[in-house]
């Protein structure tokens, strides 16, 4: 499934380097904030994903050994790169038709 969030950004980043141009402030606003959504969806969120596994596996292993009963902690599964990149071309592409229109 492809990123809505990547499609999202891009597609803003996109529209306003059409509309206000590439040398633009706000372009640079949206182009940072876009990179930074980006980063998010791939890196951050499916580190803290394999954090969790690692935790709830852990969480059995000590009941196992020793009795001791933990809440399991919920898994965020953050993107593929390649589920970004398909979102990323999505918002490109959709941005790209609807300000030609």
């Amino acid at each position: 499934m492809p990123s809505s969030h990547s499609s999202l950004v891009t597609a803003m980043t996109t529209s306003v380097g059409i509309m206000e141009g590439l040398d633009s402030v706000l372009f640079v606003v949206v182009l940072f904030y876009g990179i930074l959504t980006i980063r998010d969806a791939l890196g951050v969120r499916r580190s803290a994903g394999v954090q969790a596994q690692w935790l709830n596996q852990l969480r059995v292993e000590l009941y196992q050994r020793y009795g001791i009963t933990l809440k399991p902690v919920k898994e965020v599964h953050g993107h593929t790169p390649a589920e970004v990149f398909v979102g990323v071309l999505l918002g490109f592409f959709i941005a790209l038709g609807i300000c030609s229109l």
